[in-house]
C-alpha cells in the first residue's frame, strides 16, 4: 500500500537537529513517506528522509517573507495528507495546505508567551501581536504537540487533540560517544552542550569557575553552542578575565562532534535561571548527559529534582550562588568514585524511563489517530 505523504516544516532549525531529524522524522519514516524542510538540510544526514533545502535567515522577518513562501512553492505539488510546524512563522502558510485537504500540527518547543521578553532579537510590538494572533488561531484550526507538560497552562481550550512528547535522548545515537568513566585528575574537564546566554546562568558559572580555579588551575570548560552575549558582554563580568583561557567557546556543531569531547569530562553542565518557562521545561541536555554516563549539576528547580535527586545522579544547586555550583563541581573532582556511580545510576535512569522509545511510540499513536481516526 502506498505511503501517505507527509511534511516537516522548520525555516529556523539546524539541519542536524535531533529531535526533528534523528527522533521524529526517522520514527515515522518506517510508515510515512517523509518529507522535510529545513534551513541548509543535508540530504546525506539520514536515510528514508526527502530532505528540501530552504535558505537561513536568523531575523523572523526574512524568514516569513522570503523562507515561507518559498516553501509553498516547493512543496505544494506534494499535496502532504499532513503537514508538520515547528515554527510560529510558517502558521500563516500552514493554512494553504489545511485549505487543500492537510491535516496540521504545530508543535510547541517554546513557551513564547513567558519567554518572548528574553529575546535579544526577532521582537518587536508588530511581531509579537502577530504572534499572539496566529498563535491563537492555530488553538482553534490545528493539532498540537508540546515537548513538556507545563505548556498546558498556557495553552487551554484547544479545539483538537493534543499530545505531549518529550524530548528524551535517542540512545543509539549517543551510544557510540558512551565510554567507562574516566573524568582526567589532573586536568579536569567540564562539558556544556546547548544555547550559551545568561539567562541560562553563564554569568553564574563564570563566578564559580573563578572560585575553583585557585584550586584546579588547569581545568579545561568545552562550550558548545549559539552565545547570545557578545565578547563586550563577556569582558564586564568581574571574574572572566581570571578563567579566560580555561573556557573553549566552540559554536554550534553536530551533536556527533560535540560529545566526543565528553569522553575524559568530569560533569555535564546544565544550569537555567527561573526565568521565563525554564522552571517548568525539562532541559533535554540533562538527559543526554545521564544517557552518557555523566554526572549533572543543574539547577534547584523542583521539575529536575524529582530526576536528579530522586535518581542521585548529580546536584542541584541554585544557578544564582557562584558558591553551591563551585562546591558541587569540586566534589565530584574530589571523589571521582562517587561521581563514577552517580552517571551510573543516570545512564540507568534513561534507559527505564527518560529514553525516546517510549515517545517514539506516542507519536506514531498520535499521527495514526488525526489521518486515520476521528476527532
Amino acid at each position: 500500500m502506498k505511503k501517505l505523504r507527509i511534511l516537516h516544516v522548520s525555516t529556523a532549525h539546524q539541519p542536524q537537529d535531533p529531535r526533528i531529524v534523528f527522533k521524529q522524522c526517522q520514527t515515522l519514516a518506517g510508515s510515512y513517506d517523509v518529507f522535510c524542510a529545513l534551513p541548509n538540510a543535508d540530504p546525506t544526514i539520514a536515510s528514508g528522509i526527502h530532505f528540501i533545502r530552504l535558505p537561513y535567515y536568523q531575523r523572523v522577518i526574512w524568514r516569513t517573507l522570503l523562507t515561507c513562501p518559498l516553501v509553498l512553492l516547493r512543496c505544494l505539488w506534494l499535496r502532504p495528507a499532513l503537514v508538520h510546524v515547528y515554527v510560529p512563522e510558517f502558521l500563516p502558510f500552514a493554512y494553504v495546505f489545511r485549505w487543500l485537504g492537510a491535516k496540521v500540527i504545530y508543535e510547541v518547543q517554546e513557551n513564547l508567551h513567558k519567554k518572548m521578553h528574553l529575546k535579544t532579537y526577532n521582537r518587536g510590538y508588530v511581531s509579537e501581536t502577530v504572534f499572539r494572533w496566529f498563535d491563537r488561531l492555530a488553538r482553534r484550526h490545528f493539532y498540537f504537540i508540546f515537548t513538556e507538560h507545563g505548556y498546558l497552562d498556557t495553552y487551554i481550550r484547544l479545539s483538537k487533540p493534543y499530545e505531549v512528547i518529550y524530548n528524551y535522548p535517542l540512545l543509539s545515537l549517543l551510544e557510540p560517544f558512551r565510554r567507562p568513566y574516566q573524568p582526567n585528575l589532573e586536568k579536569p574537564v567540564f562539558f556544556y552542550i546547548g544555547w550559551l546566554s545568561f539567562e541560562r546562568a553563564f554569568d553564574t558559572l563564570v563566578e564559580s569557575l573563578a572560585r575553583l580555579k585557585s584550586t584546579y588551575p588547569t581545568f579545561q570548560v568545552h562550550l558548545f553552542g549559539q552565545r547570545t552575549f557578545t565578547d563586550a558582554d563577556l569582558d564586564r563580568l568581574p571574574a572572566f578575565e581570571k578563567i579566560r583561557t580555561n573556557l573553549i567557546f566552540h559554536g554550534y556543531k553536530d551533536q556527533r562532534e560535540a560529545f566526543s569531547y565528553t569522553v575524559h569530562a568530569t560533569v555535564g553542565l546544565a544550569l537555567l535561571k527561573p526565568v521565563g518557562d525554564y522552571p517548568d521545561s525539562y532541559t533535554t541536555k540533562l538527559f543526554e548527559y545521564m544517557a552518557l554516563s555523566l554526572p549533572v549539576v543543574t539547577s534547584d528547580f523542583l521539575l529536575y529534582k524529582d530526576v536528579v535527586e530522586r535518581h542521585k545522579c548529580g546536584f542541584c544547586v541554585s544557578p544564582n550562588d557562584p558558591a553551591q555550583i563551585s562546591a558541587a563541581i569540586a566534589y565530584l573532582i574530589e571523589h571521582p568514585n562517587e561521581a563514577c556511580a552517580m552517571g551510573q545510576r543516570g545512564r540507568m535512569a534513561v534507559e527505564k524511563e527518560y529514553n525516546w522509545s517510549t515517545e517514539a511510540q506516542k507519536l506514531l499513536n498520535f499521527y495514526t489517530h488525526i489521518l486515520y481516526g476521528a476527532d
